[in-house]
């Protein structure tokens, strides 16, 4: 059934009324269930009645029909909300879909998804008719709505249009704006952003910024614009001076930002006793960081640390659809909500036992009965890249005086490139390597030299990317023309060549940015290609993540945009790119 403003039909109604009357049998009964009540805080038992996909009665009754319906004696369980993970980047390798599948399997059966990569990517309206069929899933998907590419991009105007803008941000599974990372723009008299915050507001929807460590004065003047939640809190200081000025303090704890003990901690130690205006969120985590939880490891994070258990639940929870104004359809265990339910063994246990979403059984007792959800990505525009275009000799100048320097895995900061790079190969006695993007349709090239990604890969070539368009790094010129043909071969993804053979290859067939297979493949293939970066000498904490952010103008120091190397301080071009 599809979600809409109002989820139930008139007919549908009136058989949950005949439910409640007698006249017609639940689907599912729970029986003396121990469950979390999210209006007192507390501990309750009941019996809870579902039929189809809504919780219909929670109390002490019986229904006086029972054909054809399946009673769970829940005597052994406490019963909790179906988590939801608010902040999802659900394009980190995986697809919508794949990650969806996964994380219900853990209890997170709400996604709020960034609309990124189909904004970005498909036209207006296989868009929202995408959203609108990823919904008609057993998870629920809501998503954001972007205000801007988080990049340099050649037709931004074009792309933001004013059309496209009201379109997602009045769709009725789009519950806020933002990200927003292009708040110094805002700051700067950048009105036409500030007109899609105001609409924002008038929707009643709220804003989530991207705030890293912003001054009490920048928080309070985003405030004053719309602001009203932010996840980029690394302290517990942090995370108070957020909720002081009335934000919702989203608490992180992600494959490069692993910082929810310690947020906790800081936290109770100055003082914080009540968690129910703090969040919690995986914030786009790479594939391998979700193989031991979602927000079911983050729930017991808090719970470790001090966090009561009802707070820590409602942090995933309850605290997340009052926020997004959801809270009469998801976030409790009550009349009227969703049927999305974890049964777990002990209240200090987030990990379920069995899962039910949308009132069908994911997991049953440890084991999952759900198949993996397949979809027909091509119907909407999602396929393989096609490169209809050849790189030659002449791409494969190296000439700019000025280099890359990875920093960490997101930090890029200029630095004067100290040798001739005329010669076919690099040393591999230094962390230097070619560096070249080139635009996705082979209209322009940016070479130069980065410095601290490796000291000893042959030839990488990645279409994943924030724009995706093509990356290319390398010691050794042949090795990554080598990757290039065989990245063009797969029709998109990442591949890994060293003296002229295939090491590792990650196929990501849906516009060279996501793959098509379940999470466990995508789990596999993502640590079989970081162990082979590894080996080849890459040290920071996460190389998705730095193919990925390239681009992303969002981040110091200086980024490589389709209009060239950008300095993103100053907010000019440093070198354009080079037309093929």
């Amino acid at each position: 059934m599809t979600e809409r403003i109002y989820r139930w039909t008139k007919k549908r109604l009136r058989e949950q009324l005949a439910v409640i009357r007698g006249e017609l049998a639940p689907t599912i009964v729970l029986t003396h269930a121990t469950y979390l009540n999210s209006s007192r805080r507390q501990w309750l038992h009941a019996n809870i009645w579902i039929y189809g996909d809504r919780i219909i009665y929670v109390g002490e009754q019986m229904p006086t029909k029972l054909d054809k319906t399946e009673v769970v004696d829940c005597s052994q369980y406490v019963i909790v909300p179906g988590y939801i993970e608010h902040h999802a980047h659900p394009f980190q390798l995986y697809n919508p879909l794949s990650f969806a599948n996964y994380v219900s399997t853990k209890g997170t059966t709400t996604t709020i998804n960034d609309n990124m990569m189909f904004f970005l990517s498909l036209e207006k309206k296989k868009a929202l008719t995408l959203i609108e069929k990823l919904d008609e899933m057993d998870t629920s998907m809501y998503w954001w709505c972007r205000y801007d590419a988080q990049t340099e991009l050649e037709n931004e105007e074009e792309i933001f249009s004013y059309s496209k803008m009201k379109a997602w941000l009045e769709h009725h599974l789009v519950v806020q704006g933002g990200e927003l990372t292009s708040w110094p723009k805002v700051l700067s008299g950048d009105d036409s952003i500030l007109h899609w915050m105001q609409e924002t507001k008038r929707l009643g929807k709220p804003i989530e910024g991207h705030l890293p460590g912003a001054s009490e004065r920048t928080l309070t003047q985003m405030a004053l614009l719309g602001v009203n939640c932010d996840h980029e809190a690394m302290t517990g200081e942090e995370a108070i001076m957020r909720l002081n000025l009335g934000y919702t303090a989203s608490l992180r704890h992600s494959s490069i930002r692993p910082d929810l003990p310690k947020l906790i901690e800081e936290m109770i130690d100055l003082g914080v006793d009540d968690f129910s205006q703090c969040l919690l969120t995986t914030d786009g985590s790479t594939p391998m960081f979700y193989e031991d939880g979602v927000l079911d490891k983050l729930i017991k994070i808090a719970i470790d640390k001090g966090v009561a258990p009802i707070e820590a639940y409602h942090m995933a929870t309850y605290n997340v659809a009052r926020h997004y104004h959801l809270d009469h359809k998801l976030g409790m265990i009550a009349p009227g909500r969703v049927a999305h339910l974890n049964f777990l063994s002990s209240k200090e246990n987030p990990t379920p036992v069995s899962v039910l979403a949308k009132g069908n059984w994911i997991v049953k007792n440890g084991v999952r009965v759900s198949d993996e959800s397949t979809f027909a990505w091509e119907e909407f525009g999602l396929e393989e890249m096609k490169l209809d275009w050849d790189l030659t000799g002449e791409d494969f100048h190296f000439s700019m005086p000025m280099g890359l320097e990875l920093v960490n895995s997101v930090i890029l900061k200029p630095y004067q490139i100290g040798f001739e790079d005329t010669d076919d190969s690099l040393s591999t006695t230094h962390d230097e390597c070619f560096f070249m993007m080139i635009d996705k349709k082979g209209k322009w090239r940016m070479n130069t030299i980065i410095k601290g990604f490796a000291d000893r890969i042959g030839g990488l070539a990645s279409s994943y990317s924030n724009t995706g368009d093509i990356v290319l790094i390398g010691k050794n010129k042949i090795d990554m023309m080598r990757a290039f043909q065989e990245l063009k071969k797969q029709g998109g993804g990442i591949v890994v060549v060293e003296d002229g053979e295939v090491r590792v290859t990650m196929p990501l067939p849906l516009h060279g940015v996501m793959s098509n297979q379940p999470m466990a493949e995508v789990m596999s293939q993502h640590k079989q290609l970081e162990e082979v970066l590894r080996e080849s000498g890459y040290r920071h904490e996460d190389p998705i993540y730095t193919l990925l952010f390239f681009s992303s103008t969002h981040l110091p120091y200086i980024r490589v945009t389709q209009r060239g190397i950008y300095d993103v301080f100053n907010k000019k071009i440093l070198f354009p790119s080079i037309m093929r």
